[in-house]
């Protein structure tokens, strides 16, 4: 009996170990395990194009902008033309050309309003609804362009002049 008991054991073991004949499956990777986990879904992409009355009010806000422009460039080349022929500090001419830029400066506010105007409704969307609409954004940002665009140029000739004085 003693003899009968290994081989015993070694056939159960034998026996444990073999399957049924079957199809196993493969143990190459599955679709879902080539996705990296890191990898954050894309978002659903908004095509819709920019809202009318969105596009209406940044036009209107560019306009009000040309129409500082409008304003600030006469009162700017006078300030310019008093500038050039004012002579020391505190004479005559020069304050002659420093109230003709201060004249010049307050001219330039349209412009400065509708830049402002313009930021402030990019910065309420967001607050607001949490973020911008792709196309929205690119109306946002191609008004925004062109009013600072005036406003750097603005800006440009009231250092240029206010540097010419402080000489």
């Amino acid at each position: 009996m003693r003899s009968a008991t290994p081989i015993l054991l070694l056939t159960a073991g034998v026996a444990a170990c073999s399957a049924p004949a079957g199809r196993y499956p493969s143990l190459q990777p599955r679709a879902a395990e080539a996705i990296d986990p890191r990898l954050q879904p894309p978002a659903p992409v908004n095509d819709r194009p920019a809202k009318p009355a969105l596009v209406s009010q940044l036009a209107a806000l560019v306009g009000e902008a040309r129409s500082g422009d409008a304003a600030f460039a006469p009162a700017m080349a006078n300030a310019e033309q008093l500038a050039s022929v004012a002579s020391a500090p505190h004479s005559e001419g020069w304050i002659a050309a420093q109230e003709a830029l201060s004249a010049a400066i307050a001219a330039r506010k349209p412009t400065a309003v509708a830049q402002a105007d313009i930021d402030a409704i990019g910065a309420t969307a967001l607050q607001t609804q949490g973020g911008i609409a792709p196309n929205d954004l690119k109306a946002i940002q191609a008004a925004a362009t062109e009013v600072r665009a005036i406003a750097t140029r603005q800006t440009d000739r009231i250092a240029a002049v206010q540097k010419r004085l402080a000489a």
